[in-house]
C-alpha cells in the first residue's frame, strides 16, 4: 500500500512533468496555460488528466496528447495514463498561471 506522502511526490512528479510538455501554438507549457484541470493519481499506478485545448478545433490534439501520455508514463510509479479531452469550462486567458502571464508580457 502505498502511503499518502508517495502518493503525494508522485503527483508532484507528474505535475512537473506536465510542465515540460508545451501547448505547439503558445510557447508556454500546458500546465501554466492552465489546459489541465485535474491529475488524478490512484495508488495502483493509474494516472487519470483532465484537460482542454486553447481551440476545439485545434489540429494539434492527438500530437498533445500522445506528449501527455508520454511524458507522464515516464515517472516511476505510474502503470497506465489516460488522458481526457474536455471543453467544458472552455479554456479562457484568465486560466493562466502568473508565470504564463509574465512570459507572454500580460502582467
Amino acid at each position: 500500500m502505498m502511503e499518502p506522502e508517495q502518493i503525494l511526490a508522485t503527483e508532484s512528479r507528474i505535475v512537473e512533468a506536465l510542465k515540460r510538455v508545451f501547448d505547439p501554438e503558445i510557447p508556454v507549457n500546458i500546465y501554466d496555460l492552465g489546459l489541465v484541470y485535474d491529475v488524478d493519481y490512484q495508488a495502483d499506478g493509474t494516472v487519470d488528466i483532465t484537460m482542454t485545448l486553447t481551440a476545439p478545433a485545434c489540429p494539434m490534439a492527438d500530437m498533445l496528447v500522445d506528449e501527455v501520455k508520454s511524458a507522464v508514463a515516464k515517472i516511476k510509479g505510474v502503470e497506465s495514463v489516460e488522458v481526457h479531452i474536455v471543453f467544458d469550462p472552455p479554456w479562457s486567458i484568465e486560466k493562466l498561471s502568473d508565470e504564463a502571464k509574465l512570459e507572454l508580457g500580460l502582467l
